[in-house]
């Protein structure tokens, strides 16, 4: 999280407009969510979050004690506050990594999709 919101107040000051032919480093205000859905909903997306951090952190004592569970609940919950900072504070989220043939993203929505994957495959390798 703290990542994160480091590189976004980086990339915000110096606004970079670096094309390294695949992948593109360039300031996305972004105003919804992944894949541009609900647009203009900040408000709504971070109250979302705001629930979503809240659960986690309540149900903490569910989560399984072992690493794997453990960092991909951490990455989650680091990737939910990092972008949920962005909606309350900016009113956009800072997206910055473009591989042009995938909306930009940031640290934050990285450590969202790794978390997922990571637990998916956890709990789909528990039952």
């Amino acid at each position: 999280m703290v990542l994160d919101q480091l590189l976004k107040v980086i990339i915000e000051k110096i606004n970079p407009h670096l094309n390294l032919k695949v992948l593109e480093i360039v300031l996305v205000k972004n105003t919804g969510a992944g894949f541009g859905i609900f647009q203009g909903q900040t408000l709504f997306l971070g109250i979302l979050s705001l629930i979503v951090a809240v659960a986690v952190v309540a149900y903490y004592s569910q989560i399984p004690k072992e690493k794997f569970p453990q960092t991909f609940f951490a990455l989650f919950l680091g990737g939910v506050i990092g972008n949920m900072i962005d909606r309350f504070f900016r009113g956009y989220v800072i997206d910055f990594i473009n591989f042009k043939v995938w909306p930009a993203f940031n640290l934050a929505d990285a450590c969202l999709t790794i978390a997922v994957i990571g637990l998916v495959v956890y709990y789909w390798k528990q039952r």
